[in-house]
């Protein structure tokens, strides 16, 4: 491995200490140290910043801190290709070599297809009129969640007392076949050539629901990676086929292929996430004007697995467990944790980084001083499901909800604190009284539709609760 002691000047030069780079960083003292002593790289999600506090570029970056790899050694795909050979019944290594043989000429971008393209799509092979649309300014937005009107428009509080979980064991999974084994090995031959990282955490698979005045749902457990190899191949599939022209959707016939198949939830996979609109409230201001909410939403960065290049609500996350496969099911713990990950700057509650190691990372005593804050008093934040649907897409089931912070302190206290992690690109924050801008931003074709989702329905609720703060489209 080659040595890094330019990579120790870089950082001298840009006037940082180890503990310095490491604490911009978001990482321990230690891993700087391994990084110059040249025991292992930065991964790939962590370059960029990297590079912008170095002030190097990423081809000089690259000079720095690359290392001659084996040609068969992308470690950040090795557990999704453990499983991949015991799914298709190959010996150890196989994944590797067939990886090896396709990523010279891996995709490593997908066609501009926007939003409403996919929905109109997915509406079409479905032939369904249960798609979540709204009407904004006198045109009508579509999007790929399928929903019903007992779904919409929710004000579960995410508490302990509205979600009533349940653990159970999952079906054990069966070998997979021609079609499905040659899109999984392009899918990592996608990832390998795009620094994409699949990590093999476990994550919540949805066995059964109600919803209603509270959440009832059965989970059971399986590995993402499963998840990654399978289902998640929905979405390229479908881009492909729609910015090329095509009418045919292999995988989709297979693992998703009638509105029957999305609701049976025991006899498929159906992962899921938590979207969920951050709003801050923020007091009267001399040069902004009233009283508002600020929203957040998140330009999602190229290395994420899904979703990569779009508009997203930030957090957004996958609802899995950390160390408590229980307590962490419920859905206002994610939200808790994903705040923590995706705006407070906490790396040790990534599970997508190493393995977890701390018996409670939610413990009071390592929560990050915005969180802790909040935590303090009940008052200050509110956590609600707003909507709850399947996602045509890749058929995963999405708890749209509301992050709200409802004391105007916080922003002036914390809103420095505030920076996205390696998932988003870009941060962008908008006002809930500049209406133009919203209805810009509703029908902006980048955005995901889960996100999209998660955005109306959380404006609908932020004007029930506070309609003076709150200016949206007609329609909505």
């Amino acid at each position: 491995m080659r040595r890094r002691s330019d990579l120790a000047a870089a950082r001298r030069a840009a006037g940082y200490t180890q503990e310095g780079l490491a604490e911009a960083l978001h990482v321990d003292r230690t891993t700087v140290i391994r990084w110059e002593a040249g025991e292992n790289a930065p991964l790939p999600y962590i370059r960029p910043k990297l590079g912008r506090l170095l002030g190097r570029s990423a081809d000089q970056l690259r000079a720095i801190i690359d290392v001659a790899e084996p040609a068969l050694n992308w470690p950040d795909l090795d557990a999704a290709m453990v499983w991949l050979d015991e799914r298709a019944g190959w010996g150890r290594g196989s994944s590797a070599a067939k990886v090896a043989d396709r990523v010279a000429a891996a995709n490593r971008s997908r066609p501009a297809v926007g939003r409403s393209s996919i929905a109109d799509a997915l509406g079409r092979y479905y032939g369904t009129s249960e798609m979540f649309r709204a009407p904004v300014d006198g045109r009508d937005v579509l999007t790929s969640i399928a929903t019903r009107a007992e779904w919409t428009d929710l004000r579960v509080p995410l508490t302990a007392a509205a979600e009533r979980t349940t653990l159970v064991a999952p079906a054990p999974g069966s070998v997979l076949g021609d079609v499905a084994v040659k899109a999984a090995v392009q899918r990592l031959a996608d990832a390998a050539a795009r620094d994409v990282r699949i990590s093999n955490a476990p994550i919540y698979r949805l066995m059964s629901s109600e919803i209603g005045e509270c959440i009832t749902a059965e989970y059971a457990v399986a590995p993402f990676a499963e998840y990654a190899l399978t289902m998640d191949l929905l979405e390229g599939e479908l881009v492909d086929a729609i910015g090329g022209g095509r009418a045919e959707f292999p995988l989709r016939d297979k693992y998703l292929p009638d509105m029957a198949s999305v609701f049976d939830l025991g006899g498929r996979l159906c992962a899921g996430g938590v979207p969920a609109l951050c709003a801050i409230a923020r007091a009267a201001d001399a040069e902004r004007g009233p009283a508002d909410f600020m929203i957040l939403v998140q330009e999602r960065s190229e290395n994420v697995l899904n979703a990569a290049r779009r508009l997203a609500v930030i957090p957004k996350g996958f609802h899995g467990p950390l160390s408590d496969y229980r307590a962490d099911a419920r859905i206002g713990s994610t939200l808790r944790r994903e705040l923590e990950e995706e705006l407070f700057g906490r790396v040790d509650v990534d599970s997508t980084v190493g393995t977890p190691n701390v018996a409670e990372p939610m413990h009071p005593t390592r929560l990050s001083e915005p969180m802790r804050w909040l935590a303090d008093d009940a008052d200050r934040m509110r956590l609600e499901c707003a909507a709850f649907g399947f996602n045509l897409v890749s058929g995963n089931y999405e708890f749209a909800s509301l992050v709200l912070i409802r004391d105007e302190e916080f922003w002036p206290r914390f809103g420095g604190h505030v920076e996205a992690n390696w998932e988003a690109s870009r941060l962008r924050r908008y006002s809930t009284l500049d209406r133009e801008m919203l209805a810009d931003l509703i029908m902006d074709e980048s955005w995901s539709n889960e996100g999209l989702f998660a955005l109306i329905q959380g404006l609908r609720r932020l004007r029930e609760i506070d309609p003076a703060r709150v200016d949206l489209p007609s329609g909505l």
